[in-house]
């Protein structure tokens, strides 16, 4: 796979969607078969939350809700995910500040931190709008010295300034995205279509 043409794949997220929980774990997966070149695009969502969120089930209560609740259920079964019983919908500026840092500044860490960070949030329910939280999880990783430049430094503001810009001029309107070339997809059934693509071409390749 390392002499392979790597596919361009874009992944619009926020830290605090479990779609996009979902979309990351499934690129995790496409990775290990297709030569992927992953691009994260880091995108705050809801700016408002409160640090410390609110609970899932008192967030939205609406028939909407229980909807989207229950698409993601169906998802995280499939895909056999842990899923905390208690989630919080929480900021996640820190958090998307601390991941782009640390992915521009030590990208060998990157993977298995921001997949740490995603398992943190949404199977051990942990509230990543803690700095205390994300604390403790850079010093697991070894990225502890990054957290000043993260969170006290223009540098990370202006990286996901850019991300929103990127998402913005190609009218993504809603994470996950992905962006495959110069086609999107939206949601986390697009990765579906990804592997379908790239084993379509890896067929094709074998035929010729």
């Amino acid at each position: 796979m390392t002499d392979a043409i790597r596919v361009p794949v874009e992944l619009f997220f926020d830290y605090n969607c479990p779609f996009c929980y979902v979309a990351s774990e499934r690129l995790d997966r496409l990775a290990r078969h297709y030569a992927l070149a992953i691009h994260y695009r880091f995108v705050e969502t809801q700016p408002s939350n409160p640090i410390l969120g609110s609970i899932v089930a008192t967030a939205d209560a609406s028939a909407d809700g229980a909807a989207t609740d229950g698409a993601l259920r169906v998802l995280i079964d499939h895909d056999q995910l842990p899923l905390a019983e208690q989630r919080r919908v929480t900021n996640s500026r820190y958090a998307l500040l601390l991941g782009h840092t640390v992915m521009n500044h030590r990208p060998q860490s990157f993977p298995d931190f921001h997949r740490a960070l995603l398992r943190r949030h949404f199977a051990d329910g942990a509230v990543i709008g803690d700095t205390d939280v994300l604390e403790a999880l850079a010093a697991e990783h070894g990225v502890s010295d990054l957290l000043a430049t993260a969170w006290s430094s223009a540098e990370g503001l202006k990286g996901l300034l850019a991300d929103v810009e990127s998402a913005q001029r190609r009218d993504l309107t809603s994470v996950p995205s992905l962006v495959v070339g110069e086609r999107a997809f939206n949601g986390a059934v697009s990765v579906v279509t990804l592997e379908t693509a790239l084993a379509k071409q890896a067929r094709g390749n074998q035929a010729d």
